[in-house]
């Protein structure tokens, strides 16, 4: 029998699906199995038209590896002349995700057109003779030279932006994609407020590239009971729920100390886990305290951040974890202080004397006599206690283990005029931020000297 087609089958009952799937023959049944076009949803399928960039922007689980992987395997089904660059951030991710991830080349390929993949050469050959190969976008000049018909790009968002790599890696792509008479690239990421991903949505209104948003939501079908409603617990209603969920690229606030795009360029690319007890590369450990103002204040800002081997002068600091609490008590707020100390090895707790005193102080010691408790006092006001630690950020001297929306909401909320426009009446994540850096990396400066000869 002729398999049936049509956009029916895409809205169809998992019934209607079930019983027209029992009427198919055993070879019919596995075809209808690998037929993308009958599984995918709208987002996942390439557009019309004459573009030379398909940008496939959407939030977690939208199902973009699995799109592009679809498109590589569609073009080299159909040529096999087909010459594919296959880059990502760097050449593990490429192999990990684009080559042998749940929604790969490989897990993706029918049997009979599945490649055969030689790690060692970074590259795959398909049986009608196609072939695709591994790049990294941390090294740009590896795709100088090496001639393409056809690329997919994966989390363009996260390539590296050390001297400008991402985009002179997408150059050098662009430069070599020259085989073939229809040359075509797949861009796949989470949107990120970083300059390559502007650029190719700027292709979007001049008709050179053709852009494919969605969220999560979209692909709720296909992935993990409780995924969804996990995440939204997770993130909230934060700034960042809306890039990595919802897709939404997040406009940046003119003046704001810290970017988008700068806490992107200082997000671990391969993030550690400890233990809870003090990592061997680190020299410190100490967690920032803002407390509230009040008895029962909004937010109490405990932020845990440590300084790498290198010390002060030379290494880095890096922002481990956020252990805020809100609407909380002073005994409370205290506890979790404490808690967090004991977890992460902790070898000195610095808290802001302005709010409270000699109270704060007293509160700490009640939760745990032995916290090493350093009361700082606030001469100045936030925004200028932030600025030399935002110069840090820009000079790549912080790292952020791991991806915490509230506090960056809060960062990027903090103006260079002395306002404040994130969310909440205060950033007291951010402040407590900025004091851990401070006594990490700024607050123990050699003075020059002036000598007399």
């Amino acid at each position: 029998m002729q398999i049936e087609t049509g956009d029916w089958l895409k809205k169809a009952s998992p019934q209607r699906i079930a019983a027209f799937s029992r009427r198919l023959k055993p070879d019919e049944r596995n075809e209808y199995a690998e037929h993308f076009d009958f599984h995918a949803h709208e987002g996942q399928l390439p557009p019309t038209g004459d573009w030379r960039v398909w940008l496939v922007m959407a939030g977690r689980g939208f199902g973009k590896t699995r799109a592009g992987a679809e498109w590589v395997r569609a073009v080299t089904e159909a040529d096999g002349q087909a010459r594919v660059a296959l880059v990502a951030a760097s050449l593990a991710e490429a192999r990990a995700v684009m080559v042998e991830g749940e929604s790969g080349l490989l897990a993706c390929c029918t049997p009979r057109h599945r490649p055969r993949y030689e790690p060692s050469l970074q590259r795959l050959t398909f049986p009608n003779g196609a072939q695709a190969f591994l790049y990294s976008a941390a090294e740009p000049e590896s795709l100088r030279g090496p001639q393409h018909s056809h690329a997919w790009c994966d989390e363009i968002g996260k390539w590296p932006h050390t001297q400008e790599r991402a985009t002179r890696a997408w150059d050098n792509l662009l430069l070599g994609l020259r085989l073939g008479s229809d040359q075509r690239i797949c861009a796949t990421t989470t949107p990120r407020a970083v300059p390559l991903v502007q650029r190719l949505l700027d292709g979007e209104e001049d008709g050179t590239a053709a852009v494919t948003r969605g969220t999560t939501e979209h692909n709720r079908a296909h992935l993990a009971p409780g995924f969804v409603e996990a995440m939204r617990r997770e993130f909230g209603a934060t700034a960042l729920a809306r890039q990595e969920l919802d897709g939404e690229m997040l406009a940046e606030r003119e003046g704001a100390l810290w970017s988008r795009a700068v806490l992107e360029a200082c997000r671990e690319q391969d993030p550690f886990v400890l233990s809870g007890s003090k990592d061997e590369r680190f020299a410190r450990i100490v967690i920032g305290v803002d407390p509230p103002a009040t008895a029962h204040g909004s937010e109490c800002g405990i932020v845990v951040c440590a300084l790498d081997a290198g010390g002060a002068e030379s290494g880095r600091a890096h922002v481990l974890a956020d252990c805020s609490v809100s609407g909380a008590s002073p005994e409370r707020w205290a506890r979790a202080v404490a808690q967090a100390a004991r977890s992460w090895g902790a070898d000195r707790v610095i808290a802001e004397r302005n709010q409270g005193g000699a109270m704060v102080e007293s509160v700490l010691r009640a939760a745990d006599m032995a916290l090493p408790v350093r009361l700082v006092h606030a001469s100045k006001g936030k925004s200028a206690r932030a600025e030399p630690v935002a110069a840090l950020y820009e000079a790549g001297r912080v790292r952020h283990a791991g991806m915490f929306a509230a506090l960056e909401d809060q960062l990027c909320g903090m103006m260079s005029g002395g306002s404040y426009e994130g969310p909440g009446r205060s950033p007291d994540r951010a402040d407590a931020l900025v004091w851990a850096i401070t006594e990490l990396m700024l607050g123990r400066r050699r003075m020059p000297k002036v000598w007399r000869f």
